[in-house]
């Protein structure tokens, strides 16, 4: 069982290596193996989760030095859900840029798309700070070529913008953990859990520099505000598919903030609650504003993004609470708003394809499949905005509920109660321009055509010619493999809903998990029989 833990993290590195040294010339191969290496991939999480499932803690100790000296690679249950969530979202859309075509307007898409997964697998598995950089600068370095496939004046400007803040966040990281290694001597998580909790509370100065350096970073991750102003044209000008895959990266941020401030700078340190009473107001300030900006957005792709951060604002609020109720609240909400991201940003693909590119909100001609989309449009919008009886409803009710002890509940509750409304008529707004509008102009189009040269009286309606009702996709391979990605998507959300009570089960013990971290000590520090001396 040990050696499997290594697997998500070793299968993509190969599968990335041989696409690119065997299969570059070849789409049709690399579609097929990095296909079947993501499916692959996806069993192999259900494997580990199903054993972290038990409660018990797993520990792969990489050329068999023991922690602290070694470097670890650890599965509780918090890693192993991060695991089957992520491979779930990669099949599902890998298999939406394969029938959309997307994968072969560009060179190694599907060589970057495991790399990617490589960093993104490696960051929810280490047991060590310094590794945890290391993944991120991978995941980061293979969503550089990502952001920019397909090529676009826009999208390459927004690429450098992604990179540079993406450096700059790198930087302070590097400043963060040289500063904890310098007061701690380690960078293994468990070990300076351990020493920082032997630091007198006078002599903290140093450990809380590199705490909130620390949350910076994590902040820039998870595009918390005023650091967000990277995500919107980033995953607006994204490619379709790279944009429903970076729907998980944000939440690479809030997995660290998680992990980080329960096993290492607890709430209740003095350090913990420094953090903890800077992140609920920016959570707050974070909800706000991205659901403004789906009221206000003119562009469905940047629509899409400020719904992404809204719900890391959701999200980060109950994680602020730093409660077994609060992170078992965000766990379910985690999954929900992966999922409902992901298919909003596939939904805008389908939508920018049939439009020729055209992603403003304006009234054009009818898109060709219009009622599939419209429909699919409506449910993912229900569940992003929160409307029962999807589980972006459970979600927010769970939110609420953990937050009734905080002080300041009835702030919090208006900010999610209101901002909701707020997104509820942005979508509405978006749908109406996008399907409802679109329709009724060739409806009438229609009935002018049936009553033209008897009626001469009323206004003259422009005739839609035949090829501006129906555009043309674009490179599509399979149209219909596209629509069943994303309703995949759609279906995780379904599953959510109905099978709320056995989820919410599994966010809490992960929660309790997390809350009592002897049993993660035990396991990672405890020098393995057999190890190097």
């Amino acid at each position: 069982m040990s050696h499997f833990i290594i697997a998500p993290v070793v299968l993509p590195a190969m599968m990335g290596g041989l696409i690119i040294l065997w299969m570059r010339h070849d789409l049709l191969l690399q579609r097929v193996f990095s296909t079947a290496g993501t499916a692959v991939l996806l069993c192999v999480s259900l494997y580990l989760a199903l054993h972290a499932s038990g409660g018990e803690i797993f520990v792969y100790r990489l050329g068999n030095w023991p922690a602290p000296f070694g470097i670890v690679l650890m599965l509780d249950r918090l890693a192993a859900l991060m695991l089957v969530l992520t491979s779930f979202l990669a099949l599902s859309v890998q298999l939406y840029a394969i029938g959309s075509g997307w994968d072969r307007k560009g060179w190694h898409f599907h060589a970057l798309w495991q790399f990617q997964l490589m960093g993104l697998m490696g960051a929810f598995l280490t047991g060590d700070a310094f590794n945890l950089f290391v993944f991120f600068e991978v995941l980061l370095i293979a969503s550089y070529g990502l952001m920019i496939h397909g090529g676009g004046g826009l999208r390459l400007r927004a690429g450098v913008q992604y990179v540079v803040i993406n450096l700059m966040g790198s930087a302070l990281f590097l400043a963060a953990l040289g500063t904890l290694y310098a007061v701690t001597g380690t960078l293994n998580m468990a070990d300076m859990a351990l020493r920082v909790a032997e630091i007198p509370p006078e002599d903290t100065a140093l450990v809380r520099t590199g705490a909130v350096l620390l949350m910076l970073v994590f902040a820039i991750k998870a595009a918390l505000v005023p650091l967000h102003f990277w995500l919107p044209s980033t995953y607006g000008n994204a490619p379709g598919p790279v944009a429903a895959l970076f729907a998980i990266m944000s939440k690479v941020g809030v997995y660290a903030i998680i992990r980080f401030y329960t096993l290492i700078f607890p709430a209740e340190s003095v350090i913990g609650s420094i953090v903890a009473d800077m992140l609920l107001p920016a959570a707050l300030v974070t909800l706000v504003v991205g659901q403004i900006g789906i009221l206000g957005g003119r562009h469905l792709g940047r629509v899409a993004a400020m719904a992404a951060i809204a719900s890391i604002g959701t999200l980060i609020v109950a994680v602020s609470m730093f409660t077994p109720e609060g992170i078992s609240a965000a766990l379910y909400y985690l999954m929900h708003s992966t999922l409902s991201a992901g298919a909003l940003f596939l939904i805008s693909d389908m939508v920018a394809q049939r439009r020729g590119g055209n992603l403003w909100l304006s009234v054009r001609p009818r898109i060709a499949d219009s009622g599939l989309i419209a429909a699919m449009f409506f449910a993912a919008t229900v569940a992003v905005a929160g409307m029962p009886p999807l589980s972006g409803f459970l979600g927010k009710l769970l939110v609420l509920d953990a937050t009734r002890a905080d002080p300041w509940w009835v702030g919090i509750w208006a900010t999610i109660l209101i901002t909701s409304l707020f997104a509820i008529l942005g979508f509405a707004r978006a749908g109406s321009t996008l399907f409802w509008k679109p329709f009724q102009l060739q409806q009438e189009a229609r009935h002018h055509a049936d009553h033209h040269g008897r009626e001469h009286d009323g206004p003259i309606l422009p005739k839609l010619e035949p090829d501006e009702q129906i555009q043309d996709i674009g490179d599509a391979v399979s149209p219909a493999l596209g629509f069943a990605a994303t309703g995949l998507l759609l279906a995780g959300l379904v599953a959510l809903t109905l099978l709320a009570a056995p989820a919410l089960r599994m966010t809490e013990a992960i929660a309790d998990q997390l809350f009592d971290p002897g049993p993660y000590f035990q396991s990672v520090l405890v020098h393995q029989e057999g190890a190097r001396p």
